[in-house]
């Protein structure tokens, strides 16, 4: 039994910690599909994915050796945080791994760390998006699991990032976004004082209109009130 270590999840290069799961997808009808995917921890960018109407063995290879092609011949290769479920631990994946640019660790098991960056993925993915659809066909989900993809990897920006997407990260093409976003933050709050300031009580007042019913009440007071200033004097 391996000693166990926490991992920090703190990456300080893409490729360096991959997270790879398989989660169940059912369409209108019951029917189960599963949803095979590589996320980079430094990135939060989903590297590749496959959905499979049937749970097989090879899935995991398939989108490891998708997500592998990105990897540099000469570097130490990349480090997969798994589960222990049949689809990560078995004879494929194991002459796979065998091959020296891929390395494993079983979450929970060797280390103390959950997988819980890709599992917070699925929640997102299914709750914010596939499930407001209808799931009535493979084609029709595996077209949404596109799309949302897409928009996750290159629009939607991060707040572990600063604002920069996972395609940024990834690439390293988005250092000037947290700048540009710090810069408008001061401008938008430099306004905001700017306008505050320029506003008074009496600019912020709405204007009292007199009706007739309340000039003839303001006069009787001021009569009444002239009154008895006279009775005091006498």
């Amino acid at each position: 039994m391996k000693a166990k270590w926490r991992f920090k999840g703190l990456s300080t290069k893409p490729n360096e910690y991959w997270h790879i799961d398989v989660t169940v997808i059912k369409l209108l009808g019951g029917t189960r599909t599963y949803l095979h995917a590589v996320v980079g921890n430094f990135s939060r960018r989903i590297l590749t994915w496959r959905l499979a109407p049937r749970l097989e063995l090879q899935g995991t290879c398939l989108v490891l050796v998708e997500a592998a092609k990105n990897l540099s011949k000469d570097g130490d290769g990349a480090t997969v945080i798994a589960d222990s479920g049949i689809e990560n631990v078995n004879g494929e994946v194991d002459n796979l791994l065998g091959l020296g640019q891929l390395h494993r660790i079983l979450a929970q098991v060797e280390i103390s760390y959950s997988n819980s960056m890709i599992e917070a993925l699925w929640r997102s993915m299914k709750h914010g998006w596939l499930f407001l659809h209808q799931l009535d066909t493979f084609a029709a989900l595996e077209k949404l699991i596109a799309f949302y993809v897409e928009r996750h990897n290159s629009v939607v920006p991060h707040s572990a990032f600063a604002g920069q997407t996972p395609d940024e990260m990834y690439f390293g093409r988005g250092d000037q976004v947290p700048v540009d976003l710090a810069v408008g933050r001061a401008r938008a709050r430099e306004a905001r004082m700017t306008s505050n300031r320029e506003l008074s009580c009496e600019a912020c007042r709405p204007a009292i209109r007199e009706t007739p019913g309340s000039l003839v009440s303001s006069t009787i007071s001021g009569v009444l009130q002239l009154h008895h200033e006279m009775s005091a004097m006498s």
